[in-house]
């Protein structure tokens, strides 16, 4: 089916096209123990740097977090989470100049505090991992600075998410985990055109899970705005191919590129410069495709 460009994704006035070209979503955590790159944007100065990198190699959204989700973790305290990520999001918002060209910046967390205080520090998106299911504030204030959000599937908690996932319908349970998450935010007044869901490849998932999960996307089209995934350097990249984290570069560019001929709009990735390059090509082929 060709890619239709006919939707978009708004957030806090800003409106970024969904269908014929795929949005990248570079990732910035400012924390000393994230799975794959813990302690390498710890200060304001690095994570800066990294934000630009990002933006020229091609990422429309930069997503800023200051707690690890990895599995086993443990949780943040609120003030320490604050002070990560606050101080950048501020320099990064006065770094870029106000227009359509400057970027998307998005806080990785699930605590609605977080998110009021990013989002009056110029956030335009929060990305939370429980689809708003661990502080109910969180749909209260996201709709009242009109902000994007991305709605993730987990099962369980960080700390319990890999200890044996079990579904008996994969695809219908997220869905429906992801449909009552979208409809709490409506509800709290965030529009459908300013939700994206991500079904949470590797929260609570087999390797099994998460390869069904990128075969299958594009049964996830048209429950929000669009679809956006996240596999980068995850851990059934390194089940597959054997490499260690920071190797999983070309794994994750397969699983991007699979996930976008599968219906991502959208992919979350460390690798900016590497992955913008493959998604160049795969949107081409993808929109040649007879319809």
């Amino acid at each position: 089916m060709t890619a239709q460009s006919d939707r978009f994704f708004y957030a806090r006035g800003r409106t970024i096209p969904l269908g014929r070209n795929s949005v990248i979503m570079g990732i910035v955590n400012t924390t000393p123990d994230s799975f794959s790159d813990g302690g390498e944007a710890a200060t304001v100065e690095v994570g800066l740097n990294r934000t630009v990198q990002h933006f020229r190699d091609g990422a429309a959204i930069i997503d800023i977090g200051g707690e690890s989700t990895r599995p086993n973790s443990d949780p943040v305290p609120l003030d320490e989470e604050i002070s990560r990520t606050i101080p950048l999001i501020q320099s990064a918002n006065k770094r870029f100049p106000d227009g359509d060209n400057k970027p998307l910046i998005s806080i990785d967390s699930y605590k609605s505090e977080v998110a009021r205080l990013a989002l009056l520090a110029g956030a335009h998106i929060v990305n939370d991992i429980s689809g708003g299911n661990y502080d109910e504030a969180m749909a209260d204030t996201a709709a009242e600075f009109g902000a994007g959000v991305v709605l993730m599937h987990i099962k369980g908690t960080p700390r319990t998410m890999q200890r044996n996932p079990h579904y008996d319908d994969l695809i219908g349970e997220i869905y429906e985990y992801l449909s009552d998450a979208i409809d709490k935010f409506i509800r709290a007044g965030v529009v459908k055109e300013s939700i994206l869901v991500d079904p949470g490849i590797g929260f609570g998932k087999t390797i099994e899970h998460n390869l069904e999960l990128i075969v299958r996307l594009n049964e996830f089209q048209g429950i929000a705005a669009g679809v956006l995934l996240g596999p980068s350097r995850k851990s059934f990249i390194g089940e597959i191919t054997g490499k260690t984290v920071s190797q999983r570069v070309e794994g994750t560019i397969g699983a991007v590129i699979a996930g976008i001929m599968s219906g991502a709009d959208a992919v979350r990735v460390h690798d900016v410069a590497q992955v913008a390059d493959a998604i160049k090509v795969a949107d081409r082929i993808r929109n040649r495709v007879p319809g």
